[in-house]
C-alpha cells in the first residue's frame, strides 16, 4: 500500500512539473479587453488618451468604485463616462447627480445616451460616415461619425458640437456643476483618436468640463468596476496551479485510502450465505445418485417428527395407526385422502427401488401434509 502511494506521489509530482514548465515556456496569449477601458491598449481602448493626459501633467486617475463613494465635498472634478456597458439604477443615478450639483462635471460619451440623466436622442438620418463638424464658435472639423443618433438639447443648454444632421454634443447646468453629453465615444479610442480632427474635438469637450484645479476621473465602475475582477486577475497563475495540484493530490490520497464518495452497491450474494445451501447440495447429490428412497425416508421421518412435536403422536406408531389421530387434527383433509396417503406411504417405503416420477409425486404430497401440520 505504501509503495503504491509513493508511486502515485511521484507520478503527481512529474505531472505537476510538466504543467509548470508548460505554463512558463508557453507563449503568453494576448489579453482581451472590453471596449472603452482606460488600461486597454487594443484599438477599442482608451489607453492612448489616458497616457496623453498623464504626460500633459493632468491629474488623471481611474475610478472603479460605486458613485456613492465619489467626493461630493470637492469641486472642479471631471468624471469621464465613456461607453458605459449599462445604464445605472436610479439610486446610482441620484449619486451621480449629487456629484454634479456639488460643483463637478460629468462628461458622458455614448453612442445612444437616451435615458442617461434625462437625455433625449433621436435618429439623425444620414448621420454615419465622414462629416463636417462645427463647434460653438463656428470652427469646423473633419470627423468620422459612427453613430446616427443626434441629441435634443433643452432651453439653457449650450451646443458644443453639431453637424447638418443635428446636435452631437451639448452642455447643461446641473446645480453648481454641469453635464456634457456626446454621441462620439469612438473618437476617444486608440484606433480613432489620431484620425482626422478627433483629438481636437475630444480636447474641446474636456476643456469645457475641466476646471483648473480639479482631477480628471475616468469611470471604470460602469465597465465592471469593483465587481469585475475575475479569479485569474485576483490571484497569480502559479498560485492557481499550486491549488489545482493540491486538490488533485488530496483526491488521490482519499482514493488510495479507500474513502468512498456516494453510495455503494454490492450484490447480496457476495455478503450473505443462504441458510438452504446445505439442503440444496444434498438435494443435488440425491438426484444425481438417484437416491430417491433415501430422500423419501428422510422426508417421512421429518413429518413423523412434526406429528410428535405438534400433537404428541409417537414416532414408533405404524403409518396405518395414524389415521384416527390425523382425522381429528386435520379436519380440512378428508378421511379418504388421509387413508390414501398413509397406505401409499407404507407401501412405498417398503419397496426397494423408487422411480423418479414416483419420488417427485410423493415429495409433493409430503410437502402438502407438512404445510397442513405446520399451519395448525
Amino acid at each position: 500500500m505504501k509503495s503504491t502511494v509513493k508511486a502515485w506521489m511521484w507520478l503527481l509530482g512529474i505531472l505537476g512539473l510538466f504543467i509548470g514548465i508548460g505554463v512558463i515556456v508557453s507563449p503568453e496569449k494576448l489579453k482581451e479587453y472590453p471596449a472603452y477601458v482606460s488600461e486597454s491598449p487594443s484599438p477599442t481602448g482608451l489607453k492612448a488618451l489616458y497616457t496623453y493626459l498623464d504626460d500633459e501633467g493632468e491629474s488623471v486617475r481611474r475610478w472603479t468604485l460605486s458613485p456613492d463613494r465619489l467626493n461630493k465635498k470637492g469641486t472642479g472634478q471631471l468624471l469621464i463616462m465613456a461607453g458605459p456597458f449599462t445604464i445605472p439604477d436610479q439610486q446610482e443615478m441620484d449619486e451621480y447627480e449629487d456629484f454634479m450639483r456639488s460643483g463637478n462635471t460629468i462628461l458622458l460619451l455614448m453612442d445612444n445616451p437616451k435615458g442617461m440623466f434625462g437625455t433625449k436622442a433621436v435618429p439623425g438620418g444620414e448621420g454615419i460616415g465622414s462629416s463636417v463638424i462645427r463647434d460653438g464658435d463656428g470652427h469646423t472639423y473633419q470627423a468620422e461619425m459612427l453613430s446616427d443618433v443626434r441629441l435634443e438639447e433643452a432651453d439653457g443648454d449650450t451646443v458644443l458640437l453639431d453637424d447638418v444632421s443635428g446636435t452631437i454634443a451639448y452642455k447643461s447646468e446641473v446645480g453648481e456643476g454641469q453635464l456634457i453629453v456626446s454621441t462620439t465615444p469612438a473618437w476617444m479610442t486608440n484606433g480613432n483618436i489620431l484620425k482626422k480632427d478627433h483629438l481636437s474635438m475630444i480636447l474641446l469637450l474636456l476643456k469645457n468640463g475641466e476646471a483648473s484645479d480639479g482631477p480628471i476621473l475616468i469611470d471604470e465602475y460602469l465597465h465592471g468596476g469593483e465587481s469585475g475582477a475575475t479569479l485569474t486577475t485576483l490571484y497569480p497563475a502559479w498560485l492557481l496551479l499550486l491549488l489545482l495540484q493540491l486538490a488533485i493530490f488530496i483526491l488521490l490520497t482519499l482514493w488510495m485510502q479507500g474513502k468512498r464518495f456516494g453510495s455503494i452497491l454490492v450484490p447480496r450474494e457476495e455478503m450473505v450465505r443462504f441458510s438452504d445451501e446445505r439442503i440444496k447440495a444434498l438435494s443435488a447429490w440425491y438426484l444425481k445418485g438417484k437416491q430417491y428412497k433415501v430422500s423419501l425416508l428422510i422426508q417421512s421421518d421429518y413429518i413423523r417428527l412434526l406429528f410428535q412435536e405438534r400433537w404428541g403422536i409417537p414416532t414408533s406408531k405404524e403409518w396405518s395407526e395414524l389415521k384416527g389421530p390425523l382425522e381429528r387434527r386435520l379436519p380440512a383433509v378428508s378421511g379418504k385422502e388421509i387413508d390414501a396417503f398413509l397406505t401409499g406411504m407404507k407401501g412405498l417405503l417398503n419397496r426397494e427401488r423408487i422411480s423418479k416420477q414416483e419420488y417427485v409425486l410423493w415429495s409433493k404430497k409430503i410437502e402438502i401434509f407438512r404445510k397442513e401440520v405446520e399451519d395448525r
